[in-house]
């Protein structure tokens, strides 16, 4: 009896109705991710009640830099996650703790020499991330917790999760991901208000949050014993699968690191205009987090369902479970816009009272959410075709999306347009992007078609 047919995750992968199988799979993540986004709303949301719009500018300039976490976590989880449901759909279980193994010990060793130049470089980086004077030291506080003590932690929770969501263990992964968001939005207002460490307190309670997301999955992972063919083990580790982790993570990496960037880039000009300004679209972004990061839920959910039907040559239920996502992402996405455009001030003012940057962050919010359906269309797609393995056409359609026409088009629409160009910028690059993306795939889906 081989190892897929021991373990029940075997029907949500080839018989299970798609509707149902990418429910099994998408439900608990995007349960993990809407927790997640609370989370980090807590964040904001507490430090938002210290009534500081300098201590909000200081967690916005250094939350893009802390998410370039996410961005290792999808080069080592991502990558090697989707690998290793292709190598369960071709059969081939041996070679998964090698993967699984490699992306363990490789996350580490990167993971820390990031940290590491945080830390010895935190003054000249503060700066370029768009610190003042005024929110210099709350800056600082917040990405040595986040970032320098709690890198290695973030970045590994996230790993073993898309890990273990890619063999089908999708309710451990989320229960992880959960325990550490739930943790979070208790110790946020026991450490800042409780314990009186007031704005540091938001920075502990995230680290210490994410450790105990990781130690959770640790834990979780070795409980399962035969049921999971992954190895964490120090010698099956091997750089025999680099290639092909990294031919699909390094388009996942992009994704986030570019994202990152842009948002570093749109801080930064933005603080031009003050801190009131940092503070009011920071809140946005938080807010503007729900509806995507849902999407990213359902992306991160049938991505195994989609590589592993690949790897099998089962299209036509690989094709089914991609369209279902797109349409389910889309309708939500469509609902988010309305509550968003139709509550935007009530929302804002809920985060902070200061009425200055309410106001801002309300016409912010009514324009940023409009983007939010392409965005979820243009994302999927794009994480379809890294299910498949096509790493480089995702890797191109990544860089001119997040790289090529985002960070000029930003520079250029506030040189044109002022603060307010800025925010209209992620519309108008979906637009520009949703042909080439559809274009993308039509093509790959008539050659997979021709060579069947």
């Amino acid at each position: 009896m081989t190892y897929m047919e021991e373990i029940s995750e075997k029907e949500i992968f080839e018989t299970m109705p798609v509707h149902k199988a990418v429910a099994a799979l998408a439900v608990p993540t995007i349960i993990s991710q809407i927790v997640t986004i609370i989370y980090n709303l807590a964040d904001t949301f507490f430090v938002g009640q210290l009534g500081d719009p300098y201590m909000v500018a200081a967690a916005t300039l250094v939350y893009p830099w802390f998410n370039l976490l996410t961005a290792l976590g999808n080069l080592f989880g991502i990558g090697g996650s989707s690998l290793v449901s292709r190598l369960l759909g071709a059969k081939r279980v041996e070679e998964v703790k090698y993967v699984s193994s490699f992306c363990f010990y490789g996350g580490i060793a990167v993971t820390f020499l990031f940290s590491a130049f945080s830390f010895l470089f935190r003054s000249p980086l503060l700066a370029l991330l768009g610190a003042s004077g005024e929110n210099m030291a709350y800056a600082d506080i917040y990405l040595v917790w986040v970032v320098v003590l709690g890198g290695i932690p973030t970045m590994m929770g996230m790993t073993l999760a898309h890990f273990l969501r890619g063999e089908g263990h999708a309710e451990l992964a989320s229960a992880g991901i959960m325990l550490g968001g739930v943790l979070n939005m208790i110790l946020d207002p026991l450490l800042i208000f409780g314990m009186h460490m007031g704005f540091a307190g938001a920075a502990i309670a995230t680290a210490c949050s994410n450790l105990v997301s990781m130690l959770f999955l640790l834990i979780g992972f070795m409980r399962l014993g035969k049921k999971t063919a992954l190895s964490f083990a120090f010698q099956d580790f091997s750089a025999k699968y680099a290639g092909g982790v990294f031919s699909v993570g390094i388009a996942s990496a992009l994704t986030a690191g570019l994202a990152n960037l842009s948002n570093m880039t749109i801080v930064k000009l933005a603080s031009g205009y003050g801190d009131i300004a940092v503070a009011a679209y920071g809140i946005v972004k938080k807010i503007d987090m729900f509806p995507l990061g849902i999407s990213m839920g359902l992306c991160q959910g049938f991505m195994p369902l989609v590589g592993y039907n690949y790897a099998a040559k089962n299209y036509r239920r690989m094709r089914e479970v991609s369209v279902f996502s797109w349409k389910t992402a889309l309708v939500i996405a469509l609902c988010f816009v309305v509550c968003f455009v139709g509550f935007a001030p009530w929302l804002l003012r809920a985060f902070i009272r200061e009425g200055q940057t309410s106001a801002l962050g309300a016409s912010f919010l009514r324009i940023a959410c409009l983007a939010v359906p392409l965005t979820s269309v243009n994302a999927l797609i794009i994480y379809t075709l890294q299910a498949m393995g096509k790493g480089a056409r995702a890797t191109v359609l990544t860089l001119c999306r997040q790289g090529f026409l985002n960070i000029p088009m930003l520079i250029l629409m506030n040189h044109v347009f002022g603060l307010y160009g800025m925010i209209w910028t992620q519309l108008v690059i979906e637009t520009i992007m949703l042909p080439a993306t559809s274009g993308m795939y039509i093509i790959t889906w008539r050659k997979i078609k021709k060579e069947r």
